[in-house]
Parts: structure tokens; sequence; C-alpha cells
């Protein structure tokens, strides 16, 4: 299955909010931090508000934070309230008429129910502490390597070839 951009910016949104443990995340902060406009932003801010797994404060002190704790937030809660979690195949007279139709969508449906109930497995804490993991093992490639990479490939003859790149 396919998430729109909308559930991958509310996901970031929230790792975000849970790395700053309980205090404001300012909009501008989170715009410029993960490359979404503040427009999307708020629009994805206020949907994570209405289902209750974020909390908005206004004001110039104000800021966007977890509603509950991260490890309660799980991404099957982000993806119901983010994306459309019915299906529906729109079918001619004559196929709803011999009552063949609803098979259809009780068969997406249950799939789609499958997928969501893999991602209630994981939370927000998990996701934030993977990426967290992640972007430090990079660094510390990077740290090692002192920025350069060898890049080898296998040449038309079968020999390996090792080239430097920056």
């Amino acid at each position: 299955m396919r998430l729109t951009k909308s559930t991958s910016h509310a996901i970031r949104i929230l790792i975000d909010c849970a790395r700053a443990s309980g205090g404001l995340t300012k909009v501008a902060t989170l715009s410029e931090r993960l490359g979404i406009t503040q427009q999307n932003v708020f629009k994805i801010v206020n949907l994570l508000t209405k289902a209750g797994l974020a909390e908005a404060v206004r004001g110039r002190h104000g800021g966007v934070r977890l509603a509950r704790p991260a490890e309660e937030i799980r991404i099957g809660d982000v993806v119901r309230a983010t994306e459309v979690t019915h299906v529906e195949i729109e079918e001619g007279v004559a196929v709803a008429k011999r009552g063949r139709g609803h098979g259809v969508n009780r068969i997406l449906d249950d799939a789609l129910e499958a997928f969501i109930e893999v991602l209630d497995q994981h939370t927000v804490a998990d996701m934030a502490k993977n990426q967290q993991s992640t972007v430090q093992a990079a660094s510390e490639r990077k740290a090692k390597g002192g920025g350069a990479r060898k890049a080898s490939f296998a040449t038309s003859r079968g020999r390996r070839v090792a080239h430097g790149t920056s």
C-alpha cells in the first residue's frame, strides 16, 4: 500500500516532537527541519490534534507537542488519522443486484486492516529511536572515513576495481 505524503509528514512531525521530550516545538522550526511548508505543517498538526495525537499551543510562546507519551502513539493511529481507511469499489447496477460486489470491498478492507495492524505493532518512540541510531551510525561512518569513500565495481572481466570518491 502506498501512503500519502501527509502521512509521512505526520509521522516525521511526531518523531520531531518526541525528541523534544515534552517541550513545545515551533511550527517554523518543524517546517525548516523537515522541509515542509508552514501551511502544510499547520494542516497536519490540525489533523493530529483532532485525533488526540498532538497538542497545539497558540501564541508567541506556543508550539506543538505530543498529546501522550511517544510509547503510546502507534503508527497505525497516525495512518488512521491521515488516510482513508475504508475501501469502496463503485459497482454497476447489475453487479449490485447479483450481490457479488460487497465481497470485493470486504476483501480490500480486510487487507487494509491487516496492513494497519502491522503498523500498530510500532510506536513513534520506536521510530524516533531507530531514526536516531541511523543518523548516529551515518555520522560515525563519516567521521571514520574522513569524508572520502571508496567505490568499487566489477569490470567486464569480473575483476574488482576501487576508485576514491569524495
